[in-house]
């Protein structure tokens, strides 16, 4: 049945506080809250029918966009008489995470994002590198560190060289694609290794993250090392991380070892974001087939076990190692391509998960008028 209009058909003028109240009721698909509650409506404009507004997004990356607008749109055409169009512009405001306890924020960091394994060989560093550069093309500001101390793989991949240096009693990250990174490859020779016990460490990750002039970001991509010990557990009980992503391939014995990665974090009551499955399968580049190598669909059975969400599969492609060439990763070179459309999706998964966990942590309506807006194309 085709709901009454929440406006007499005798009204002549369409005002802002029409537009409100027929929003009133009508949900964020992922928030399940009130788009007027939430404060994502504003710059409400109405002329000879028409009705122009912008709707305020969590994330630039969100994968519920085109959701969001088609339901106010639907509820504005249906509720109010005589409008002729609704014209939608999107902007949005990344939401905070606050964090949990006397855990000290990052200065200017507004949501930390830990991608964890349990175990090495699964592609982690590869999925965080690009991962972190999916969500500065959806237009985040975004930094990374390089967490693994012992193998720290950061600079080759990004193509990253040169010493940062201090200023004001801080150190300046380098950049590289569009992201700040802070790397141990960056200060040691490359052929030198590091033999660390576990206070060195820790001491040297709490430096890469709170003397570190990150500047504002919305996101802090944090490359975690293989398993559980000092590296993990240093930054997970020092920081209030947003939550921790998972990455795993399809075989039993990775899955084993991110489950003990899922133990862990909520051990230390981080939340786990959700599951990315990596080398999920080979599609043949010549005929188009596609080939399980190791085993299919172990990830989406641990997120279900783990009543998180599952954040897409990752195929095995020798371009993800190549990109566009040494130092380029994929997300740099062909972002478009049909993998790089992989890792834009997974980006936007994590990117709505995060937003939900730094709401939820909040305990009040996050989008108020503030730093950060940025309008989406």
């Amino acid at each position: 049945m085709r709901k009454r209009p929440l406006l007499d058909s005798s009204v002549a003028e369409i005002s802002e506080a029409d537009v409100l109240q027929a929003l009133q009721g009508v949900e964020d698909p992922e928030l399940k809250k009130d788009f007027t509650e939430l404060g994502m409506i504003r710059d409400v404009r109405t002329s000879a029918g028409v009705i122009s507004l912008t709707v305020v997004l969590t994330t630039p990356a969100c994968p519920l966009k085109d959701e969001i607008g088609g339901r106010v749109r639907g509820a504005l055409m249906e509720r109010i008489p005589g409008v002729s169009a609704v014209n939608i512009d999107f902007g949005s405001q990344v939401v905070a995470f606050r964090g949990v306890g006397d855990k000290q924020p990052i200065e200017g960091v507004k949501n930390v994002i830990a991608v964890g394994s349990g175990k090495g060989g699964v592609g982690k560093s590869t999925v965080a590198v690009n991962l972190a550069l999916a969500l500065r093309n959806s237009g985040a500001a975004v930094g990374l560190v390089d967490a693994d101390v012992y193998g720290p793989n950061l600079p080759t991949m990004l193509g990253a060289s040169g010493t940062p240096y201090g200023e004001n009693n801080k150190i300046i990250p380098l950049t590289a694609h569009g992201i700040k990174v802070m790397s141990i490859g960056f200060l040691l020779p490359p052929d030198r290794p590091v033999i660390w016990r576990g206070p060195m460490i820790a001491g040297t990750l709490k430096q890469f993250l709170y003397d570190v002039n990150w500047g504002d970001l919305d996101y802090l991509v944090v490359d975690l090392p293989p398993g559980t010990g000092d590296a993990p557990l240093t930054l997970v009980q020092s920081i209030p991380i947003t939550g921790a992503v998972l990455v795993t391939t399809p075989q039993d014995v990775a899955l084993e070892d991110v489950t003990k990665a899922a133990s862990m974090f909520r051990t230390l009551s981080v939340n786990v974001l959700g599951v990315i499955e990596n080398m999920s399968y080979f599609l043949c580049p010549h005929c188009g087939e596609r080939t399980e190598v190791f085993d299919h669909g172990g990830g989406a059975r641990l997120a279900e076990k783990l009543a998180v969400a599952f954040m897409g599969e990752v195929p095995l492609d020798p371009k993800l190692r190549l990109g566009g060439g040494p130092g380029v990763p994929l997300m740099a070179s062909e972002p478009e391509s049909v993998l790089g459309q992989v890792f834009n999706k997974v980006a936007e998964a994590v990117a709505g998960r995060v937003s939900v966990a730094a709401y939820d942590n909040a305990g009040a309506l996050p989008f108020t008028p503030g730093p950060g807006f940025q309008p989406i194309s």
